[in-house]
């Protein structure tokens, strides 16, 4: 769908306006750490995200998009639909065939839910008031194999197996879909309030899948996922190397204290550590945080999960993460899946965008619900 482009005739107040508001953010770091320094620390930064981070990020989308074909192409997602539609109505309130849409959008991104939205062989099981609800059901799992995975694959680095606490992540993760969902549906339902219900098929009976043999089959479905992945890898890499190379610079101070700023990757003037700091006994009550400088990961996922997770191995190397931390982490990543950078086009997409903000206001409490749940949860066990 095309943005409809708006013409700013004699507006001056905008340009000016972000000159100011850019001018008293960045200035001062400047000053602060010096301009060379800046400058410097910033292409590093952003330099070495792409070469460590993006690409193993970018790896392990190919594997596991590859994966999540093939599972599609041998109708494993169509056996696991069936399974799954069960427990669709009386968690969401939604037909089977809703259980597709978090499969497709675990295995890849959010965005993945609106190809079906666009297939009438799909929304057909859905009333009007559940269509919009896609949107929070699908961005809840987005990137949600690639989060797991790269939790886990930290796993030598932190020095104790993760997948407990990611398998914990990813059922705060469910119970922050279920409140996303019903906390939006009661807006969907006032506001298609006079739409009239329409006759649904009881289940799900095939699955589609390309000619030829298991053999040839198999190897198409793995290229044509990996390439996918390839896709899903190229397109997180404007997020990561913007967003987080500037958490980063409000992140970290300098490496060496007694030397100062030398333009290293990752240095910068600590003001999400200062905020954390100040939150650090709302943070510690609802999310068990070790440190507050993890306040950078839950901020970050708002726009992108993918430059989130690069904060990872930074928070890992300074000590400063727990396997609390990679549960809660790994709940509110999922959960939000940088839905504030998504969430208004998905909603279009999706005909409906009168409810974009009741959308993000649902989620934004599912994304804090989820991780405060997570936790319980993890202290609970351990």
């Amino acid at each position: 769908m095309e943005e409809k482009e708006i013409v700013q005739k004699n507006n001056i107040k905008e340009p000016i306006l972000f000159i100011i508001i850019s001018s008293l953010i960045f200035l001062p770091v400047m000053n602060y750490m010096g301009f060379s320094n800046f400058f410097k620390t910033l292409m590093s930064t952003a330099h070495d995200l792409l070469l460590n981070t993006v690409f193993f990020i970018m790896a392990v989308a190919v594997l596991t998009s590859a994966f999540g074909n093939v599972l599609s192409e041998f109708g494993v997602v169509y056996l696991l639909n069936k399974i799954l539609s069960k427990l669709m109505k009386p968690l969401y309130n939604l037909p089977g065939a809703a259980a597709i849409g978090v499969l497709t959008t675990y295995l890849s991104d959010n965005p993945a839910i609106l190809s079906l939205a666009q297939d009438k062989q799909f929304t057909k099981f859905f009333e009007k008031w559940q269509i919009p609800l896609l949107c929070n059901l699908g961005t809840s799992f987005g990137m949600g194999l690639i989060v797991s995975t790269f939790m886990i694959a930290q796993s030598s680095s932190i020095g104790e197996n993760l997948l407990f606490p990611v398998l914990l992540g990813n059922l705060g993760a469910i119970i922050g879909s279920i409140i996303s969902v019903r906390i939006f549906s009661i807006y969907t339902k006032k506001y298609y309030k006079n739409a009239v219900s329409i006759e649904r098929p009881e289940d799900v009976k095939s699955w589609n899948a390309t000619k030829g043999s298991s053999i040839s089959r198999l190897i198409d479905g793995l290229l044509e996922g990996g390439k996918n992945g390839v896709d899903l890898g190229l397109s997180i890499i404007p997020g990561v190397l913007i967003i987080s190379t500037i958490v980063m610079m409000f992140t970290n101070g300098p490496k060496d204290p007694s030397i100062g700023y030398q333009g290293l990757p990752y240095e910068g003037v600590p003001i999400l550590q200062w905020i954390g700091d100040k939150l650090n006994f709302i943070l510690n009550f609802l999310f068990g945080f070790k440190s507050p400088k993890l306040i950078a990961f839950p901020l970050t996922s708002l726009g992108s999960t993918g430059a989130a997770l690069a904060l990872i191995p930074k928070f890992i190397e300074s000590n400063s993460i727990t396997s609390n931390d990679i549960a809660v982490l790994t709940a509110i990543g999922m959960t939000w899946s940088g839905y504030l950078s998504t969430h208004i086009a998905m909603m279009d997409s999706l005909k409906a965008r009168k409810l974009a903000s009741k959308a993000i206001i649902s989620h934004t409490i599912a994304g804090l619900l989820a991780g405060f749940i997570t936790h319980i949860l993890y202290v609970f066990f351990f």
